[in-house]
């Protein structure tokens, strides 16, 4: 009924006491102010730039495209298959299939430069950007 503790429940049990005390100091400390902005996390070459050398880019973005907790959807009722172009003025533009297009304030350049992969080809026109991205 009753029976010794082995070596092996002895050590964890010192073990999990440890850890207990180790995680009530932690949670007594205060905690480090988190930073304000974060840091551009892309080499520079992959970057869109916001106010220089070119018009614009754009991308396909086939997802819902969810922005502040809620899916972004055209007056249409679109909401995925989106063309989002990140202008010159580092306004964001999304268009739908239908062809409606509307500037999104909610995101930018940064957005943009986050979600986006490297510029593998430039277009003479909008329509051709358009065509290769399949709108």
């Amino acid at each position: 009924m009753f029976r010794r503790r082995s070596r092996a429940d002895r050590e964890f049990l010192e073990a999990q006491r440890a850890g207990q005390a180790l995680l009530a100091y932690t949670t007594r400390l205060p905690w480090p102010e988190a930073p304000t902005t974060v840091p551009e996390f892309l080499p520079p070459e992959f970057r869109a730039p916001c106010r220089q050398d070119v018009s614009g880019f754009m991308m396909r973005w086939d997802l819902p495209l969810v922005i502040d907790g809620e899916v972004h959807a055209c007056h249409c009722g679109a909401y995925r298959n989106w063309i989002v172009f990140n202008m010159r003025d580092d306004s964001v533009w999304l268009r739908c299939e239908a062809g409606h297009e509307t500037q999104e304030s909610r995101l930018d350049t940064a957005w943009y430069n986050r979600n986006s992969g490297p510029v593998d080809r430039f277009h003479p026109t909008l329509e051709d950007g358009l065509r290769h991205l399949g709108h």
